[in-house]
């Protein structure tokens, strides 16, 4: 009991005492300091990867543009076309593909599959 008597006198006197407060002040400064400075050089260095990676993906979108412009100019002459022109163009969205009819809408004799609104 006696050592926690003297614990809690110690902590009091600390308490009053100005030159621990400021002591104790001054560590944590220097402690948020340090940890500002390396949070802003993770900041810099995150910067600069981005800057890296905006330019790589220009240049890989780039590079698969000019691919799809090789791969239809390859598809446009049809003698050496392993795939035909208008398939490429449905692949990559560019002309509009067309459904291809059942046979039992061909004979009239399917429902309509488009809802009737009624107002």
């Amino acid at each position: 009991m006696e050592w926690a008597s003297k614990v809690m006198s110690a902590a009091t006197r600390a308490s009053n005492n100005n030159t621990v407060i400021n002591v104790l002040l001054v560590g944590a400064f220097v402690a948020l300091s340090m940890r500002s400075v390396k949070q802003q050089r993770d900041i810099e260095a995150l910067e600069s990867q981005k800057d890296t990676l905006l330019v790589t993906n220009k240049a890989m979108k780039k590079s698969m543009w000019d691919w799809k412009q090789q791969l239809f100019n390859e598809a446009s002459s049809p003698d050496t076309a392993i795939v035909p022109l208008s398939k490429l163009k449905a692949i990559y969205g560019e002309s509009p593909t067309t459904l291809q009819p059942t046979v039992e809408a061909e004979q009239g004799g399917g429902k309509s599959t488009a809802s009737k609104i009624v107002i």
